[in-house]
């Protein structure tokens, strides 16, 4: 019985490099589009950009006047990484200006 199987099992096994795992997408960060960026505006309070963006990814205690999103996402079954940052600047409490790349708004960011 073995003896028979054996051939079945190699001609399996032939199979087998054809196959691939199924991958899922993988997303990290805050995703935020060009329409989400379009709303901000300098002087908005911090409660305001947090509601527009959300929750920043990176948010230092050294540098509280600075927000940073980050955005990283591969698709399934492909090597491609899309990524993008975007920083956001406070004066006083207010959004003084947006630095980043991806997703920022013509005229909205600057050096």
């Amino acid at each position: 019985m073995l003896i028979l199987m054996l051939p079945l099992l190699a001609a399996a096994c032939g199979l087998a490099p054809n196959l691939t795992p199924y991958r899922i997408e993988i997303q990290q960060g805050n995703y935020i589009t060009q329409e989400m960026v379009a709303q901000l505006g300098p002087g908005l309070t911090r409660d305001q950009v947090r509601f527009v963006l959300g929750t920043p990814l990176v948010s230092d205690i050294f540098h509280e006047e600075r927000w940073d999103y980050v955005f990283m996402r591969q698709r399934a079954n492909s090597r491609e990484v899309e990524y993008r940052r975007i920083a956001v600047f406070f004066e006083e409490g207010r959004l003084k200006r947006i630095e980043g790349d991806g997703a920022a708004a013509p005229g909205k960011t600057e050096q």
